[in-house]
């Protein structure tokens, strides 16, 4: 499969809006991050979208992504949900809803902001089917496992998505590593970790803590994203071990 960061930028992404670029060379194209997103491709060309970023429209476009076999969402904050209506488009043609999964508590509060998305209105039709994980172990011909990390004084759902021998873990947005994320995330062959900057932050992984968890779960390959203006990539790039790479906007992982 292939695993494509449709963003990787922070929740203003990269420039911020004024043209601040921070400490990111505005000259190096891979510096201009939307927000996060993944979308992960089976060799058979089933497709899972993780999070539905305020830039998603955007990010289909760019990566010429017109339809997908179900939608994952990793919490409910702004940068991580708020594209969601650009699924109306992944919705037409389908003879039903766009299948939906998001820890309960999550998906509660998806369904109170969104509540047309999942349930139609005004004639219009139900766009996702939300259904809460609980014991969901299979999507889309994917082995789904998952694990709830803390996200300062929230929580966000860390995935492991795997197909025919190969794997991926998505942990963004996390501040503290767990015993039950290393479990999860054991041995991956690909690990896509939150970085949001060099020092510690209350509610995000610093590049120190995301490297430790890459070498805690004996992750095969490295990505970090979720990064701020502060992480240019030339430079964080002659920063990271070897088996890391830095993130970046269109980005594509075949395993």
């Amino acid at each position: 499969m292939k695993c494509i960061l449709l963003g990787s930028g922070t929740s203003t992404g990269v420039p911020r809006i004024g043209d601040d670029w921070g400490d990111c060379d505005p000259n190096e194209p891979k510096n201009r991050r939307t927000r996060v997103s993944i979308l992960l491709e089976s060799d058979e060309g089933r497709r899972i979208l993780v999070d539905t970023s305020t830039d998603l429209r955007q990010q289909l476009l760019a990566n010429q992504v017109d339809a997908i076999d179900a939608v994952f969402w990793t919490h409910d904050h702004a940068d991580h949900c708020h594209g969601i209506d650009d699924l109306r488009v992944l919705r037409y043609g389908r003879g039903g809803p766009i299948p939906g999964y998001a820890a309960a508590t999550t998906a509660d509060r998806l369904r109170r902001r969104f509540d047309y998305v999942f349930a139609g209105q005004h004639g219009y039709p139900t766009i996702v089917s939300l259904e809460a994980l609980d014991r969901l172990r299979l999507c889309a011909g994917f082995s789904i496992a998952w694990c709830q990390m803390p996200h300062g004084p929230a929580q966000s759902t860390g995935f492991r998505f795997e197909i025919d021998g190969k794997s991926v873990a998505y942990a963004t947005d996390f501040s503290e590593i767990r015993s039950e994320m290393v479990d999860t995330f054991m041995n991956v062959d690909l690990l896509v970790t939150d970085c949001l900057r060099r020092e510690p932050h209350p509610t995000h992984a610093h590049l120190a803590m995301a490297l430790e968890l890459a070498e805690r779960c004996n992750a095969r390959q490295t990505v970090l994203t979720h990064l701020d203006k502060s992480m240019d990539y030339r430079a964080l790039s002659e920063e990271v071990p070897k088996g890391v790479s830095v993130g970046y906007d269109g980005m594509e992982v075949a395993l």
